[in-house]
């Protein structure tokens, strides 16, 4: 068991490393693959093949392949409401299994609404491609990054909010909350750039999709639980959660890298 302090609870990092995992393979493939994919079968087109970092649809008219490029943000967003309804809902649930709908329900948040504020700002991506013959563009470029950014911000004060009840109170707090955020922000990072090298279309997909929506979209992670220090955050009264060794999550987490990354990596064709 690893401690965060003298007196902290235990967090087994090795079942936070499988947590995160399976919630960063689990964010992408719901973006991937029910958001673009999903939507291009249903809307009567083929989809042709889908990677960690791509989804390629062949459509039939310009509205349905603008649902189907404007679908992996909203699948993102609509799977982060479902987490958190259900973190809400299921408060008996293990404390591992809590965490990780937690964490599955910011990274879906902070990739989604980091989608459209990196679209605004940088003019790459989906939703800059769904305008691309719009001219002048920068009045929906400004409107997206704005929507982007009150996103973000509202995604890491819901992320904190709920953080907040497995970080606790005590000396160890922040400490504690940093572990169960940071170690999640690199996993997730070494997971997409790992199968983002494998993508079978461009080396660029390795920095504008995979160290985009891990480095870059979840990058809150990395920071903002040094927001926890104010009044808004107030420290829980016991002493935090306490995440044991679980061979399950063991297991699960080497099953979702190895298909991610084997799998995904390099794509699938149909």
């Amino acid at each position: 068991m690893t401690h965060i302090g003298s007196s902290a609870p235990r967090v087994d990092r090795l079942s936070l490393v499988s947590i995160a995992v399976v919630a960063y393979a689990l964010a992408n493939l719901v973006h991937e693959g029910l958001g673009h994919g999903g939507t291009c079968i249903a809307l009567g087109g083929r989809l042709l093949a889908f990677s960690a970092v791509h989804a390629q649809c062949d459509v039939a008219s310009g509205v349905a392949s603008g649902a189907v490029m404007a679908a992996g943000t909203v699948a993102n967003l609509l799977a982060g409401a479902a987490a958190l309804l259900m973190l809400r809902r299921w408060t008996s649930l293990a404390v591992s299994g809590r965490v990780f709908l937690w964490l599955f329900m910011t990274v879906s948040f902070l990739q989604g609404s980091g989608y459209w504020l990196f679209s605004g700002l940088a003019n790459v991506g989906d939703w800059a491609q769904l305008v691309a013959d719009i001219e002048p563009r920068w009045p929906y470029r400004i409107a997206l990054a704005v929507a982007g950014g009150a996103g973000y911000r509202a995604a890491i004060g819901l992320g904190l909010r709920t953080l907040n009840q497995f970080a606790g109170g005590g000396p160890s707090r922040l400490a504690r909350a940093r572990t169960l955020a940071m170690v999640p922000y690199l996993v997730g990072g070494v997971l997409y750039l790992a199968a983002g090298a494998l993508n079978p279309v461009s080396p660029r997909l390795v920095v504008v999709s995979a160290a985009a929506a891990s480095l870059g979209g979840t990058s809150a992670l990395a920071w903002m639980t040094r927001l926890l220090v104010k009044p808004a955050y107030p420290p829980g009264p016991d002493d935090g959660c306490v995440i044991n060794r679980s061979p399950g999550w063991l297991v699960a987490g080497c099953i979702a890298g190895a298909v991610f990354v084997g799998v995904l990596g390099p794509g699938l064709r149909f």
